[in-house]
């Protein structure tokens, strides 16, 4: 389990507080997206709980740990991180890659048992990436490399996935297909996967629950059924231009 006790986050001055006082409780097995617009927090909020900057105040816990306590080779075997920057690995193949994720395992030699090895290949299965094995990671288009990420993530074996926009270099069929196998994944070991993405129809199709972000500094929490019937997705999202539609469940053009 996941909880938030009291979170805030954000940065000195002079920007500040960005979300504050988050408590909530998140089950194993959750395929949890966060929503929100450019600037609302989602990043702030996601490299938070992976351990990567500072909370303002409060503590985020993974099965009664405070991740932010944690000693860095205890949170690399906990806590696996994608995030939205363009990767860059000079010289390793796909498969070498993919094997970092083993590596918080392996000791200080960093040798692959034939479980581990099982597991970088079971991993580029799920992730739709086997095809890559043997090529360079550098010769890959973004799309390609944001799959290998998540196959190395998945290879962690980790009680927490925390994926800030992964999807934003695959085309639609590639974004169907990531999601569905990270909820898949989620459902079947008991990791909470959580998502940040800008793809706002598909989330609210595939996500178990929804952390929305208001840009207010506010969090709504609930599945996406309940988020649109109480009105909170048109309030983060509508504009003078587009507004969403509750009974046709997407945005629409105004005038």
């Amino acid at each position: 389990m996941l909880r938030l006790d009291a979170l805030s986050v954000g940065y000195g001055a002079p920007r500040g507080q960005v979300l504050g006082d988050l408590t909530l409780q998140v089950p194993s097995g959750s395929f949890v997206c966060v929503l929100g617009r450019n600037g609302a927090g989602k990043s702030t909020l996601m490299r938070t709980l992976a351990g990567l900057q500072s909370a303002l105040d409060g503590r985020a816990l993974l099965e009664g740990d405070d991740i932010a306590a944690m000693r860095p080779q205890t949170r690399a075997r906990r806590i696996a991180v994608v995030l939205t920057e363009r990767a860059a690995s000079p010289g390793l193949t796909v498969d070498d890659v993919v094997s970092l994720g083993r590596q918080p395992f392996t000791g200080w030699q960093g040798r692959l048992t034939v479980d581990d090895r099982a597991r970088v290949s079971a991993s580029l299965d799920m992730a739709g990436a086997a095809a890559f094995r043997g090529r360079l990671f550098d010769d890959l288009s973004d799309g390609e490399r944001q799959r290998i990420m998540i196959a190395r993530a998945i290879a962690q074996a980790p009680q927490l996935m925390v994926l800030d926009e992964i999807t934003a270099f695959l085309d639609l069929p590639g974004r169907v297909e990531v999601m569905a196998l990270l909820r898949n994944h989620a459902r079947q070991t008991g990791a909470i996967v959580l998502l940040s993405s800008h793809d706002l129809d598909l989330s609210l199709q595939l996500a178990d629950d929804v952390w929305l972000l208001d840009g207010q500094g506010g969090l709504a929490v609930g599945t996406p059924d309940s988020l649109i019937a109480g009105g909170h997705v048109g309030r983060a999202f509508d504009t003078d231009a587009v507004r969403f539609s509750p009974q046709l469940g997407r945005f629409e053009l105004i005038g």
